[in-house]
């Protein structure tokens, strides 16, 4: 492990022993309570990963269409004159219309844009056209020319494969998004699938609750 991989690691309150770094239990308090939410974490997302297999494209597309609909009715969203979206892959709340729906009312819109090191930056587009495949093979916007502005988003939409009503979201276990906000104070909007929802979720220090999280 790098220095800057045990910098992260540690402030995620990790000890950096081999054990630790292991996913095995080094013994210290902080790392057991951290590992034992993390082996919670990876359950619920096989579980999350099984339900999701069988939603019907019905389902799916209607559910899409009412998250939709609510995002647009947010005042957040109204007010907003930079709005961070992403392109969401099947398994999640179809995201095109919002993309399309900030476009076309004149607001900038950005997309996240995967670097090394689990980080990714929010970087503007003006036609989704412009995206192509990125490191995780969904499409990513261009890098700006030199010296471009790229205001702070107001709004950020933000996936998850799952989330509780009290705005803790679990991702796929990158990290990208928290890493991502802990830096950037838009308001923060996840969506979710209702048939996905979870009464509750473990959460670590390094989880960031989310403002709303808006489902079907």
């Amino acid at each position: 492990m790098n220095e800057n991989c045990m910098i992260q690691y540690q402030a995620a309150g990790f000890c950096g022993s081999s054990a630790c770094r292991a996913d095995q239990d080094c013994g210290k308090a902080a790392c057991t309570v951290h590992l034992g939410a993390r082996a919670e974490k990876h359950r619920i997302r096989q579980e999350i990963r099984h339900i999701s297999k069988g939603l019907s494209p019905e389902y799916r597309r209607e559910a899409s269409r009412s998250i939709t609909g609510q995002v647009l009715s947010l005042p957040a969203w109204k007010q907003a004159r930079t709005v961070m979206a992403y392109w969401s892959i099947p398994e999640e709340p179809d995201t095109r219309e919002l993309m399309e729906a900030a476009l076309r009312e004149g607001k900038t819109l950005l997309l996240p844009r995967c670097l090394d090191a689990g980080r990714m930056e929010a970087l503007p587009v003006q036609d989704l056209a412009e995206a192509r495949p990125g490191t995780l093979g969904i499409p990513e916007p261009p890098f700006p020319e030199e010296g471009t502005g790229i205001p702070e988003p107001d709004l950020i939409l933000v996936p998850c494969m799952t989330a509780a009503p009290n705005g803790i979201r679990l991702g796929h276990g990158a990290g990208y998004y928290d890493r991502f906000l802990a830096e950037h104070t838009g308001e923060k909007v996840c969506l979710c699938f209702r048939a996905l929802m979870r009464a509750d979720l473990p959460a670590e220090d390094t989880d960031i609750p989310m403002d709303h999280v808006i489902t079907d």
